[in-house]
C-alpha cells in the first residue's frame, strides 16, 4: 500500500546540487555528506549524515509524480548519494523508474571512497536502472595538495575511479578547484590537475574558484597567514595554465560557476587554443569579469 502524497517534498538544510540540473526533481535521499572532513567545505558542517528511510523517499516520488511532471531529470541529493547501499539505491532508482516513467536520466554526487565500495556490476546495475551521470569532486590532481586539503583519497585512485564510472557507461563529470594551492603551490596545482583530467578523461569537467569561509579549517588557516589566496589575475593565469594542461578526447570543460571570474564553455580539442586567448585578454583588461558582488557558492 502506498503513502499518501503529501502537499510537498521534504529538504533538511541547505540544498546543493550542479549547475547542470538546476531543472531537475530534486531528490533528497542523504542528509549530508559521507566524508564531510574537507579543509575548504563549510556545506555540511550543521548535517550529521543519514540516509533518509524509504517511507519518506517514496513519499517525495510520489509526490514528483503527481506535481513534477514536466521535469525529464532527477538529480539525488546530498553530498554523496552513491554510498547507499547498493540494495537501497537500487530500489530507489526501481521506485523513479515506476512512479516517474518520463524520467530520461538520475545524476548523483560520488567521491572515490563510494566509487570503490561498488563492484564493476554494480555500478553498470545502477547505469541500467537510469544512473546517467556521476558528479565526483577532484580539486586537485596534486598528490600532497590532496593531503592538505583532507580529501581522503590519493591522485591513482581517483583516476582509477574515475575510469570505472566510465566505463560502467555513465557520464562522468568532475569538479576542480582554482586557487586551492593557495599562492605557494598555485602552479604546480594547475599542472598536475590538468595531468590527472588527461589521465582520467571525463566527459565534462566543472571549475570552481575557492571561497574561503571562516568556519572552515582553511579559514583558520587563512587567518593564521598559513594559507594566502590568490588575486584576480593569479586566479586567471591559474585557469590559463590548468585548460593549457589538460588535453581531453572530447569532453568539455567548464567555468561558469558562480563562484569564477571568467564564464568558459571550451569545448575539447578545438575550442582550447581560443579559451587561452580569451584568459590572455582577460589578463590585459580586455574582457569583463564577473564582479565580486554577484559571485557565490
Amino acid at each position: 500500500m502506498l503513502p499518501e502524497i503529501e502537499e510537498e517534498m521534504e529538504y533538511e538544510g541547505l540544498v546543493i546540487r550542479p549547475p547542470s540540473e538546476a531543472y531537475s526533481i530534486l531528490l533528497q535521499v542523504t542528509v549530508g555528506c559521507s566524508h564531510n572532513k574537507c579543509t575548504f567545505c563549510g556545506t555540511y558542517k550543521d548535517k550529521r549524515f543519514r540516509i533518509k528511510t524509504d517511507e519518506r523517499i517514496l513519499k517525495d516520488i510520489l509526490f514528483a509524480s503527481r506535481y513534477c511532471r514536466r521535469q525529464d531529470k532527477v538529480f539525488l541529493m546530498d553530498g554523496d548519494a552513491l554510498i547507499i547501499p547498493q540494495k537501497r539505491l537500487v530500489w530507489i532508482l526501481e521506485r523513479i523508474r515506476e512512479h516517474l516513467p518520463w524520467v530520461k536520466r538520475v545524476g548523483l554526487y560520488a567521491n572515490a571512497k563510494s566509487i570503490k565500495m561498488k563492484k564493476d556490476e554494480e555500478l553498470e546495475q545502477l547505469h541500467s536502472l537510469g544512473l546517467g551521470i556521476v558528479y565526483l569532486g577532484v580539486e586537485t590532481g596534486h598528490p600532497d595538495l590532496l593531503k592538505r586539503i583532507n580529501k581522503g583519497t590519493t591522485r591513482e585512485n581517483l583516476i582509477l575511479q574515475g575510469k570505472r564510472i566510465k566505463k560502467a557507461g555513465i557520464t562522468l563529470s568532475v569538479t576542480v578547484l582554482l586557487g586551492i594551492g593557495g599562492k605557494e603551490l598555485s602552479r604546480e596545482h594547475a599542472q598536475a590537475t590538468g595531468s590527472l583530467l588527461t589521465e582520467m578523461d571525463p566527459d565534462f569537467v566543472g571549475a570552481l574558484t575557492v571561497m574561503v569561509l571562516p568556519n572552515t579549517p582553511l579559514g583558520e588557516q587563512t587567518a593564521r597567514g598559513e594559507f594566502i589566496p590568490l588575486s584576480v589575475p593569479e586566479i586567471l593565469n591559474e585557469l590559463g595554465e590548468m585548460v593549457a594542461s589538460t588535453h581531453l578526447t572530447r569532453g568539455y570543460f567548464y567555468s561558469n560557476h558562480a563562484s569564477n571570474y571568467l564564464p568558459l564553455k571550451i569545448k575539447y580539442p578545438e575550442g582550447k587554443e581560443p579559451a587561452l586567448a580569451l584568459i590572455h585578454k582577460a589578463l590585459q583588461g580586455k574582457v569583463g569579469l564577473r564582479p565580486e558582488w554577484l559571485r557565490g557558492l
